[in-house]
This record gives C-alpha cells, structure tokens and sequence, in this order.
C-alpha cells in the first residue's frame, strides 16, 4: 500500500457476500429491511463481493479497513469465514487492511483463531457487534479472545449506539440495543490498557458516555461511520475539533454508507481545517502503524 497516493483511510467498510457458500434462508429479508432504514433502494442487491469493493475503493485513491460480523450464534446466518476475507483481502492488499470478526462466545477457541488470523495471515484488529452477537463487552467471558488481541497487538474495533440491524424488523430481530452503549468499552479499556480500542459510530443515544471514555482512556478511539456527517451531534463535532481531534477516525459503514456521500457531507460541516487531514487519514495511519 503507498499510503503517499492514498487521500483516505475508510475504518469502517464490510464484507457482506461470501464466494464460497449460498445464504441462508431468510438472509436477503433480513438486508432488505436493511436497505430499508438506510434508505438504499438496492435491496439485497447492494451487497458488493470483496473485489467489487476493492475496485471502488482503488478507483477512489482511498484505502479500507474491512471485516465481516461473526454473529451466526444469535443470527442464524452463517458467519463469513475470516479466512476467505483475509485471502481475498491480500489479493487486493494495495487498497483493503483486513480485520476479521470472532464472537465471544467461542472462548478459547475464538482465541486461538485470533493468534492464527495475525501471524498467517495478517490481521490486523477484530470487529465485535454487542447487539448482533448478543454480549456486554466488559462480560469476563470474553477476555480471554480480549487477551489474545491484546498479546498479538491488534486492534479491538466495536460497534456502539443503535444499529440498523434488524430496525424495523419484527421485534427487532430479537436484537438488544442495552449491550452497546459504550459505557461497558471502559471497562475493557481500562483492563487492557494497551490493546487500541475503537468504538464505533456516533453512539446515539450515549454520544456523551462514548466522549467520555474516549477522552479519559488513552488507548480508545472513535471512528465516525453509520451516518452521514450532516447528522452528527454538535458535541461531537466540538470534541472532535479539540480534544479528541488526534483520535477521530473516518468512516462510512459501506456498503450502507459509501464514502462518496460521507465525504461530501463531511465537506459541509464545521470542522476545521487542520483537523480534516488527522480525521480522513493521519489519524488512522498512525493508529495501523503504516
């Protein structure tokens, strides 16, 4: 990757359609109600293979960081096996930095994949979901995958605030909004000081509470992704304007979200000048240590 050609680092992009496997049925309802509330016409049609988001994301001069969502336990769709995204991602290793996703729950099994995806095959941090996969993040069950993050020096990147994963949906996909606010990521910060933490999103209805742990923990960051900048909360525009300005990451959520309409919109709002280049790229690039 020539990060001297890149003009942006997207932290938050992902792989929604595996190669290997036909989905499961109920898949293509669950995205349409998706699409839904993010207003995407496409339907289950905006779901790009991972060479399809690469070639966007080339053609653009921007650089992602791409995982899938191991949420198969309460979800009933089978996960997108990391592996494939990690191989796929090298192919294409020029524009994608590959994250992969492990749920919890899997204990020590989950953590002896992690120390496998870094060391063969370049994973570089772990997307957890609380809602999808059905935990709070500071569950001791879930430090000993923390553990093995934290030992092999990656990245532990996680959803907060409201999703739009099963909005709309009947029940909501029997999906519990409590396990994300981010709140809980204090504890994990505080227990593993040296693993990177990025919480994800404008953390609706917590903005305050994400500000919060971000500004009193060294090791957590925020990445700006699932809404359109226009969107964002004046407090959260002020902190990033000062004191977290070195720890604000962008981020679109593609294929929800693509970076074309985020970065317009990120054009539009008051942020300044010289905080722009830390958020779209140097931020990100000293946080992945490229």
């Amino acid at each position: 990757m020539n990060i001297d050609e890149i003009i942006a680092i997207d932290f938050h992009t992902h792989a929604e359609e595996p190669c290997t496997c036909a989905r499961d049925d109920g898949y293509y309802e669950f995205q349409q109600d998706f699409a839904k509330y993010f207003k995407n016409p496409a339907g289950h049609n905006m779901l790009p293979t991972i060479e399809e988001t690469a070639a966007y994301y080339r053609d653009r001069k921007i650089a992602c960081v791409l995982f899938p969502v191991d949420a198969e336990r309460e979800t009933g769709f089978r996960r997108y096996e990391n592996e494939e995204v990690a191989q796929l991602a090298a192919d294409n290793s020029d524009i994608i930095i590959p994250f992969a996703s492990i749920d919890p729950a899997k204990g020590r099994m989950g953590a002896r994949e992690a120390r496998r995806l870094v060391r063969n095959f370049g994973v570089r941090g772990f997307k957890f979901h609380p809602t999808m996969q059905g935990f709070y993040p500071n569950d001791r069950s879930a430090y000993v995958l923390y553990e093995a993050i934290a030992e092999e020096g990656a990245i532990a990147l996680f959803h907060t605030g409201q999703t739009g994963v099963g909005a709309g949906s009947r029940g909501g996909m029997n999906m519990r909004l409590k396990y994300s606010n981010p709140m809980y990521i204090d504890d994990v910060a505080a227990d593993f000081p040296d693993m990177p933490i990025v919480m994800a999103h404008p953390s609706f209805p917590w903005q305050e509470e994400a500000l919060s742990v971000a500004t009193h923990k060294p090791n957590v960051y925020i990445d700006m992704s699932g809404w359109s900048p226009k969107y964002f909360p004046q407090i959260l525009i002020q902190y990033a304007n000062s004191i977290l300005k070195d720890k604000m990451l962008f981020g679109s959520d593609w294929p929800v979200i693509t970076p074309d309409r985020w970065m317009k919109d990120f054009e539009a709002i008051g942020i300044k000048d010289e905080v722009r280049p830390k958020i779209l790229k140097e931020n990100a690039v000293k946080l992945l240590g490229l």
